[in-house]
């Protein structure tokens, strides 16, 4: 992977850190190696990662949904910068990750979205994508944030 390319990654993630796990340069690195899917939009101002059922990820979400779930794909982090939210980018690299998932044959999208602190904005997204809520957990390792997984049929 380039050195720009990463530094993109890493620059969506710093901005968006309220919203997202922190990650350094050096986790994303390992993120992105292992990942199913890391894209980013042309304008490098939205970014996915994603892992599929057989990724040596290490996180309680992806834990949780790998414990339930045969064959799934986990969206681990989306990010939209501030200046280029509310133009479709989000739902674009969600579709791209659906129609490769659906090509590979999994047959189910899963993701997380923190329930405390709230984030309605996401709640929102993810309820127009379809997803429903599957389970809730608190993560005493994440500061005792809450979170609902949601899951999404192809």
């Amino acid at each position: 992977m380039a050195g720009d390319t990463l530094h993109a990654f890493l620059a969506i993630n710093r901005e968006c850190e309220d919203q997202l796990w922190p990650a350094t340069e050096s986790e994303l690195r390992a993120m992105i190696h292992v990942a199913y899917r890391a894209a980013l939009t042309n304008d490098r101002q939205a970014m996915l990662i994603a892992f599929d059922e057989r990724a040596p990820y290490d996180s309680p979400n992806f834990r949780w949904f790998q414990s339930r779930y045969p064959r799934f794909v986990y969206v681990d982090r989306v990010a939209v910068t501030a200046p280029a939210r509310g133009r479709g980018l989000a739902r674009r690299l969600y579709q791209e990750l659906m129609d490769v998932a659906r090509a590979d044959g999994h047959c189910v999208i899963c993701a997380e979205v923190y329930s405390d602190p709230p984030n309605p904005i996401s709640d929102a997204f993810h309820a127009t994508m379809g997803f429903v809520e599957v389970g809730r957990a608190t993560l005493p390792d994440r500061g005792g944030k809450t979170v609902r997984y949601l899951a999404r049929e192809l």
